[in-house]
């Protein structure tokens, strides 16, 4: 308890009134003590010189009255004495050491026997008695005839009290002059730590409770001493570092979700792959068989023309799920690549071919366009013919009886197609979810929602990438792009189509 009660009251402040204030005050105070009792004893010793001074003042008319035996003059001499105020007894003693004239009231008791000793000495002297229970100062002076005999004695007296009293003065003087220096000295203490500190650590405090309270995004002043303003800036660099810290941390724990949740989509994607293939492989026989068993019941004479029609119609729905069978073996194919250089306007043409007559059919305009030479690129064909066959169905099913382009490009070191249409195009809503299995915005019965989740699939195993915008024609368009083909393939490549050329 008393510790924390020390810790609660232990301020800057306070440290430094304990560490300034105190030790300057002790010195000051030991030096005024050692001040004051120099100054005591000479006061003391000017006021015994003052007694000394009047004694030698009068001596001489004092010896000469004694001398004379002129009684009169001798207490005349004495009056005068008297009348300073420094003095407050006077007396004369012969050489026997008896009384022969005495001023004022204060005359400390002295045996005979002492008083001769002290004529006969004659040497001058001061010393301090008692006169009913009073400290009394003496000076005595010998006095002397006109040949130098010691013929009497001079006592001058003075109380004790008149040096204890101007002493007393002095000292409560330096004493109260002692304590106006500490309170001054504490008060300048003081505001000197404010203005110089205070204010701008009681800043600094504010920032730091701001920050405690949650306003992460408060900084402390730079303001104050060089070492304040450091540590302020210390503090806003430490609280810089908490928050770029706490974004990294929210950001790869964000990172860290989305991997995650592209693994898991990646794990289911892979199992319904599974599922499909297998489901497709296990399709694809018995279609084989009920398409073959239509074909050669059509091959019969003489059948009714509704019978004819309903097994067409046997065979077109069989080719529709056949469509559908590729589309999900497509999708859970796990096949390496087989990576060639191939001219891409060779793989625009050779899956052009394969939809030509669906275009027809559908009365869908087809355009081939593109730079020539063609550029060069390393793909897998199969895979790619693939890929654009399904984009240029996408195209021909979003503008029946309109325009569909397919054409490449080369864009630096990239090379890619486009396929673009001139349909309604795609909304800005469903783009994130363009590409995932089975999505479809067609109605039921018109589509799986597997073809462009297969095109995604296999630009992907290519290292390469897919964007969606919006085309010239005023459609949908789909770019496709491929990493460069490495010169040491193209030249492989050329020298290859030298000889067999050659």
């Amino acid at each position: 308890m008393t510790i924390q009660l020390f810790r609660n009251a232990y301020s800057l402040r306070a440290a430094l009134t304990l560490f300034m204030v105190v030790p300057l005050v002790s010195i000051l105070a030991i030096a005024g003590y050692l001040s004051l009792s120099e100054l005591e004893k000479q006061t003391e010793k000017r006021m015994q010189e003052d007694v000394e001074l009047i004694a030698r003042a009068i001596r001489l008319p004092l010896s000469h009255a004694l001398e004379q035996d002129r009684e009169g003059d001798v207490k005349q001499a004495l009056n005068s004495a008297f009348h300073i105020n420094r003095v407050y007894g006077a007396y004369v003693y012969n050489a026997q050491g008896k009384k022969v004239a005495a001023t004022g009231a204060k005359e400390p008791s002295m045996q005979s026997r002492k008083l001769i000793q002290l004529a006969a000495e004659g040497n001058r002297r001061g010393q301090y008695g008692e006169f009913d229970g009073e400290e009394i100062y003496s000076y005595f002076v010998p006095l002397t005839d006109s040949s130098g005999l010691i013929i009497g004695l001079l006592q001058l007296t003075r109380q004790g009290s008149d040096f204890q009293d101007y002493l007393g003065q002095i000292r409560w003087q330096g004493l109260l002059l002692l304590v106006l220096l500490a309170l001054l000295l504490t008060g300048v203490v003081i505001y000197g730590q404010y203005r110089s500190v205070g204010r701008y650590l009681a800043a600094l405090m504010n920032s730091m409770a701001m920050i405690e309270q949650g306003d992460r995004t408060h900084r402390a002043p730079l303001q104050g001493p060089r070492e304040l303003v450091a540590l302020s800036a210390c503090m806003n660099n430490m609280l810089d570092s908490i928050a770029h810290s706490e974004a990294e941390i929210s950001r790869r724990r964000a990172e860290q979700s989305t991997l995650e949740n592209r693994l898991r989509q990646s794990q289911k994607m892979a199992a319904i792959g599974q599922l499909a293939a297998g489901t497709a492989h296990e399709l694809g026989t018995p279609l084989s068989v009920v398409d073959g068993k239509a074909q050669r019941l059509l091959r019969l004479r003489d059948l009714p023309l509704q019978v004819t029609e309903g097994l067409q119609e046997i065979r077109d729905a069989v080719k529709r799920m056949e469509h559908i069978v590729r589309q999900l073996m497509d999708f859970g194919r796990a096949t390496p690549l087989s990576l060639h250089p191939e001219v891409a306007a060779r793989l625009a043409q050779a899956a052009v071919s394969q939809v030509r007559d669906e275009f027809a059919h559908a009365g869908v305009q087809l355009e081939l366009a593109g730079p020539h030479p063609a550029p060069l690129m390393l793909v897998d064909p199969v895979r790619i013919e693939q890929v654009l066959i399904n984009l240029l169905r996408n195209g021909m099913q979003a503008s029946p009886g309109g325009h569909v382009r397919l054409s490449w490009f080369q864009e630096g070191e990239l090379t890619g197609f486009c396929v673009e249409d001139d349909g309604p195009g795609i909304d800005d809503e469903i783009h994130s979810r363009l590409f995932e299995p089975f999505f479809t915005t067609k109605p039921v019965g018109q589509g799986t929602g597997l073809g462009l989740s297969v095109v995604h699939g296999a630009i992907e195993e290519h290292h390469g990438s897919i964007e969606v915008g919006r085309s010239l024609l005023g459609g949908a368009a789909f770019y496709l792009f491929f990493p460069p083909l490495p010169k040491s393939l193209q030249g492989e490549y050329l020298s290859d189509k030298r000889r067999d050329s050659s």
